[in-house]
């Protein structure tokens, strides 16, 4: 059993996350260590994939390096609205076969099984296409009381996607084109059983957050829990038993200022960023303006080994400005804490291609 108080127990999180100092250098790295990049419509500041990439590699970073990696080199993958190492494939493929595993949705594909292979046969002679371009056959269209329904060509691809017979072979902006997956994938990629899949996951998985629980609430896009991965850990103040990557334990620790993507790994679980963090964050670009508390999409402001803050900003593209409305002070900013937080401001600016204006 490993006794961390919570300085050392935020070290081991940063560190796992590629958030201390110095930063890495190769994007293929920073999406092999964290085991994924989040792809979201919102572009208020950048999109979110892009945000994460540059807090960990800076003003070196290029969007078109990530598109590059996707459509070109191959080295990096789609799948789920989650952008994936492809070295990790194997681990999503595996029951791939077999999916899915509620009735509803075998149902439907059992029902429309003349529909898939027309859209199969169709990815064959023309892919990649987009949604739009595959016409609706279907003759039992998909029901649901969200926005998927009557969404058949969309429902058709995700499936098949899920089952490893199609995948993104890229976008058009933000549209996805879809393809066979034997001419997007590599044709020799390993898959595991699903036991195997699911342990080397969770692994996976501690590796990229350096501690985490053993079983936790279910999360939307990706699970924060690990299993049985790793070895057991305490940590001073906190109720609970936690898992620590082993690979990550040690007191060497330089620390940085960043500003962080709503989205980012490192405050996801909420709960877990109050624990470990003592750092209170949600999402409020879905709230009237009126009950915001820190902005329609906040950074957090990451300063040494604590959480300290949020940044109200958004670019203005058509004024050519990053608009900061406001940074909200968890802990009061010494003079070299505004100094390092306004620092990263102006680099973001700069990485944007824009001007920072405001602050308060």
């Amino acid at each position: 059993m490993h006794r961390l108080t919570k300085d050392q127990a935020r070290r081991i999180a940063l560190r796992a996350q590629l958030l201390d100092a110095p930063r890495p250098t190769e994007l293929l790295t920073v999406v092999q260590r964290l085991t994924l990049l989040q792809i979201d419509p919102t572009s208020a500041i950048a999109p979110s994939a892009d945000l994460v990439a540059w807090s960990r590699l800076g003003c070196a970073y290029e969007p078109d390096e990530l598109k590059q990696a996707l459509e070109q080199d191959r080295t990096l993958f789609e799948l789920g609205a989650l952008v994936r190492p492809m070295s990790d494939l194997g681990l999503y493929l595996a029951g791939a076969a077999e999916w899915p595993s509620y009735e509803k949705q075998r149902v439907w594909l059992r029902d429309n099984d003349r529909f898939r292979r027309d859209v199969l046969e169709l990815l064959g002679s023309s892919g990649p296409l987009s949604s739009r371009d595959i016409p609706d056959t279907c003759v039992a269209p998909w029901a649901s009381t969200g926005w998927t329904n009557n969404r058949n060509v969309t429902q058709m691809l995700e499936f098949l996607m899920m089952r490893g017979e199609v995948a993104i072979a890229g976008r058009l902006g933000r549209e996805r084109l879809w393809d066979l997956a034997e001419r997007v994938y590599p044709a020799d990629v390993a898959v595991p059983s699903v036991e195997e899949a699911e342990r080397r996951q969770n692994e996976r998985r501690l590796t990229s957050l350096g501690i985490a629980r053993q079983k936790t609430r279910a999360m939307p896009v990706e699970p924060v829990d690990v299993g049985d991965a790793g070895e057991p850990a305490i940590v001073e103040g906190v109720k609970g038993e936690w898992r620590v990557d082993p690979a990550a334990l040690g007191d060497g620790f330089e620390g940085r200022t960043a500003l962080l993507s709503p989205f980012d790994r490192l405050i996801h679980d909420r709960v877990r960023a109050e624990e470990l963090f003592d750092f209170e964050y949600t999402l409020e670009m879905y709230k009237p303006a009126a009950k915001r508390r820190w902005g329609y999409y906040a950074l957090p402001i990451l300063h040494d080994d604590r959480l300290v803050g949020k940044v109200d900003a958004a670019a203005d593209r058509k004024a050519s400005v990053l608009r900061v409305n406001a940074i909200h002070e968890d802990v009061k900013l010494t003079r070299t804490m505004r100094k390092a937080v306004q620092a990263e401001v102006d680099d973001l600016a700069s990485w944007l291609g824009v001007s920072a204006i405001g602050s308060g």
